[in-house]
């Protein structure tokens, strides 16, 4: 296996801020690598290191004279007049070669990019942010790269387009990736070996043969081994510090390289600490202790927009403690369902309830909502010098620290902020409001693995209703009981238990568009129908039965896990017979599950 990049003893400062020190590592070809690491350990520096748009301050990379590389970056850029079809030609030595034109039309196949009215020839600067990373990611393709660095693919993507692109580097044997993702469940299912850059390691960076999962394991025992070193170097410098103490008659009487040692264990043991330390995102939805039962309603809706049908016949019941999920195609009407649901928004048929006496919190997608001239500081305390945060005056500039903000990034211009620090930033502003209904619109995007838990953490204690927009898939299954779905065929919005169950959906629908029915396939019409009456109610129902089921498991597992349970031998024997009927039962309600969905489909 040939190494197309090595890197050695690599160092960059930002600023005054080191991002990383003195790292080294080595790509090789076809490997696929996840490069992981808290916000602002320097990933995406990093990756502008490797394709030479920045110089190091210290080290050296060495490149492989075969090298071809393609790199997607977070926020691609684009001459303002160029076209879908000039920005892949741009690239190329030669726009009438013909391996280059079937190249050039077989990604804009793969990636839908032809499906506009002006097809191929549409303006890019007129295209979403999705459709934007789309066509930067066809125009790195046709580089031909053997070595393709990714920072952050899956922002504003759709889940379907992250299943094609997931799919599509699966199938990318001979293509070295190196990735630079929060997303979880794209890192598990692309990637077999995960940098992780993070200063608080040893080396600075950690390189795990093997999946991410495996990786969380390899580093918990290394995060756990290094604080088990801190410790047992604390109680020896304690002992040496107390012999320091002693005085100089005490000291006379030792060797001089005792005292070194006493010194250099000092050292050591302030380094451990300095390495071992976390910071904690302090994130606290407020939600009011007093809500209503009903928060939201809607029976029936449904919307168009320019004359497009986006939805129809929508129904749900919005209540405190539960999680709504909503996922669906870019452009598919979820941020207008979302403004629908808030009442900002009419609907064309159907009736929307909004309790008058709830507040909500709404983060938007566009993250345009802050004027990028005001600085981080005004932003969030336009007046004064405190916020109120829960009923209680804060200090303002104490409130920020606590969402990593710098004291010198406190009085920078909004838009120079990167697009993590903008959304922690805005999750600070709407912590600063409470709220009965909190609804997220892509809050996952450029927030680091970190973030994402504490933000998780806090959706648990928020005792208010959320509805969450996002592509992160881990995320949603993560925080929500909910999966709504944009049906773009049926125009309809199907409910799912989890992203898994939306993705078999997904799939189905994908292999039935692919095979065409035969005209001659000599079914009868009663093979051909849709749900029956009876099963129409069945298929109602079913999702309410399998939750509960859910929950009798979740609380049979509970009692086993008792140490009172595990010492009566009688009540264990049992309990174990029930969790296995229990589980059995709910197998077989999600194969009838997938029946009916199979079958309403073709209704």
């Amino acid at each position: 296996m040939a190494t197309l990049i090595s890197a050695y003893q690599l160092s960059k400062s930002f600023a005054s801020k080191t991002l990383f020190q003195s790292i080294s590592f080595a790509i090789d070809t076809s490997e696929h690598i996840g490069l992981i690491g808290p916000n602002g350990a320097g990933k995406s520096t990093l990756l502008s290191l490797l394709s030479k748009q920045q110089k190091a301050d210290d080290g050296q990379i060495s490149f492989a004279q075969n090298l071809r590389m393609g790199y997607l970056m977070q926020k691609p850029t684009f001459p303002k007049e160029d076209s879908i079809y000039g920005a892949l030609m741009s690239v190329v030595d030669d726009q009438y070669d013909s391996e280059n034109l079937q190249l050039a039309y077989e990604l804009i196949s793969k990636l839908e990019l032809d499906q506009f009215p002006d097809g191929v020839e549409k303006l890019i600067s007129t295209l979403s942010g999705g459709w934007q990373k789309k066509v930067a990611l066809a125009r790195e393709l046709m580089k031909r790269p053997n070595l393709l660095l990714l920072d952050e693919p899956t922002n504003h993507l759709d889940l379907e387009s992250i299943l094609w692109l997931e799919d599509f580097l699966n199938k990318q044997s001979s293509l070295a990736l190196l990735t630079v993702t929060h997303d979880r469940r794209f890192l598990q299912n692309t990637c077999q070996i995960i940098f992780d850059l993070d200063p608080r390691l040893p080396q600075g960076l950690l390189r795990t043969n093997g999946s991410y999962d495996q990786h969380i394991d390899n580093k918990m025992q290394l995060v756990e081994g290094q604080k088990r070193l801190e410790d047992k170097r604390r109680n020896t410098m304690k002992i040496e510090k107390d012999w320091l103490a002693r005085g100089p008659q005490a000291r006379l009487t030792k060797q001089k390289a005792r005292i070194d040692r006493a010194y250099d264990l000092i050292d050591e043991v302030a380094h451990l600490k300095n390495q071992n330390k976390t910071t904690n995102l302090n994130l606290d939805f407020g939600s009011t202790e007093k809500s209503p039962k009903k928060l939201i309603a809607a029976e029936n809706i449904g919307k168009s927009f320019q004359d497009r049908l986006l939805f129809e016949n929508f129904t749900t019941f919005i209540s405190p403690g539960h999680r709504y999920g909503l996922i669906g195609p870019n452009g598919c009407g979820k941020s207008t369902l979302l403004k629908c649901l808030m009442g900002k928004e009419p609907v064309d048929s159907g009736d929307v309830f909004v309790n008058e006496d709830i507040e909500v919190s709404y983060f938007e997608q566009g993250k345009d909502t802050i004027n990028p001239q005001i600085s981080v500081l005004k932003a969030i305390c336009p007046e004064g010098d405190y916020v109120h945060f829960q009923d209680e005056p804060v200090f303002a500039r104490s409130y920020l620290s606590r969402f990593y903000f710098r004291a010198q990034q406190m009085d920078m211009p909004v838009g120079q902020l990167s697009g993590g620090e903008l959304s922690r930033l805005i999750l600070a502003k709407l912590m600063l409001k409470k709220a009965h209904v909190l609804i997220l619109d892509e809050p996952t995007n450029d927030l680091d693995v970190e973030t994402l838990e504490t933000l998780a953490d806090c959706l648990v204690e928020f005792r208010g209703a959320v509805i969450l927009v996002s592509h992160d898939r881990y995320f949603m299954d993560q925080n929500c009981d909910v999966i709504w779905a944009f049906d773009m065929n049926a125009k309809q919005i199907v409910t799912f238990a989890d992203t898994i169950q939306w993705e078999i959906w997904f799939k189905q629908n994908q292999n039935k568009k692919a095979v065409a029915p035969s005209k001659s396939s000599g079914k009868s019409s009663s093979e051909k129908k849709g749900l029956s009456n009876k099963e129409k109610i069945e298929f109602e129902k079913i999702e309410t039965v399998i939750a509960s089921e859910e929950k009798n498991l979740v609380a049979l597992q509970a009692e086993l896990a008792k140490l009172e349970t595990q010492s009566n031998f009688a009540r264990l024997s049992e309990l174990t017979t029930q969790i296995a009927n229990t589980e059995g039962q709910i197998e077989k309600l999600f194969k009838r599950w997938e029946e009916l969905t199979a079958k309403n489909i073709t209704s």
